[in-house]
């Protein structure tokens, strides 16, 4: 049985998929397995991962009969893993070499931790513009201002992510399905760490705002009041929670120099 089970949706991702699938082959720790579904691609994005499949044997290679949308393909992903870890990767993203080895060291190390990530550069075609820090030890009342970790960096432990059946596919959570996995592990008493190092390459284009629909920031603004009412956060921050649609009709000019200052305070802190 392997220790670590990759979970990684693809689709539409032809053009990167062997890149990011070497980042999981070329790790430093090997003791893994990667489950790969394909939810209905119209690209070359299935024949890519059966070649990828045909190489290596910890490659499973899965594919939807029609599309499912990313929480309901990572739940069938989870339900063919044999690892004792959960870890997430993005058919279009990269990471470090060391990446499962120092994730892996935490969970091994501390039994009370369930979910370990860290922080995350952005890159386009251009190289990484931007670096995103998250809180080293995230608790409940971080939860309520944002999601405290990059999905796709984390490995948790499965044993808690099936206590917990896994990702919600209902429509209120599409697009915030992993916002809503951590808000309900903290309220089932488990914790998270992010490490902070950039071990996580995220290929992301500098106008991403644009892609989260007003539906999306709706959907984030339930899973902030579910988690402002877990921690018993006062009355008076309430109007706090609608800050995702605000940021919908922010413009975008303001929306960047907004987060030039935060990633500037944070680096000073």
């Amino acid at each position: 049985m392997p220790t670590i089970s990759v979970v990684m949706g693809i689709y539409n991702c032809a053009k990167t998929l062997e890149e990011a699938v070497n980042c999981i082959i070329n790790q430093t720790y090997t003791d893994w397995e990667l489950i790969m579904c394909d939810d209905c691609s119209t690209d070359e994005t299935y024949a890519v991962a059966e070649s990828l499949a045909q190489r290596d044997e910890r490659i499973v290679l899965l594919k939807n009969e029609k599309n499912l949308t990313l929480a309901p393909t990572l739940n069938k992903c989870i339900s063919y893993a044999k690892g004792r870890y959960i870890a997430r990767m993005d058919g279009d993203d990269l990471c470090k070499a060391d990446r499962f080895e120092k994730e892996l060291a935490i969970l091994e190390n501390n039994p009370q931790i369930a979910v370990v990530g860290c922080n995350m550069d952005l890159f386009d075609e251009n190289g990484v513009y931007r670096t995103i820090y998250y809180n080293e030890n995230p608790t409940l009342v971080n939860l309520v201002k944002t999601s405290q970790f990059c999905h796709a960096s984390c490995i948790m432990r499965a044993e808690v992510i099936k206590e917990l059946n896994g990702y919600d596919v209902s429509d209120k959570c599409k697009r915030v399905e992993d916002y809503d996995l951590w808000v309900r592990l903290y309220a089932a008493g488990y914790k998270g760490y992010n490490i902070q190092e950039s071990l996580y390459l995220m290929r992301d284009d500098r106008n991403s705002k644009k892609r989260r629909s007003l539906k999306n920031r709706v959907n984030e603004c339930g899973v902030m009041k579910r988690a402002f009412k877990l921690a018993k956060m006062p009355f008076y921050k309430y109007p706090f929670v609608y800050v995702p649609i605000i940021k919908f009709f922010t413009p975008n000019f303001i929306y960047k120099i907004a987060h030039k200052k935060k990633k500037k305070n944070l680096k000073e802190g």
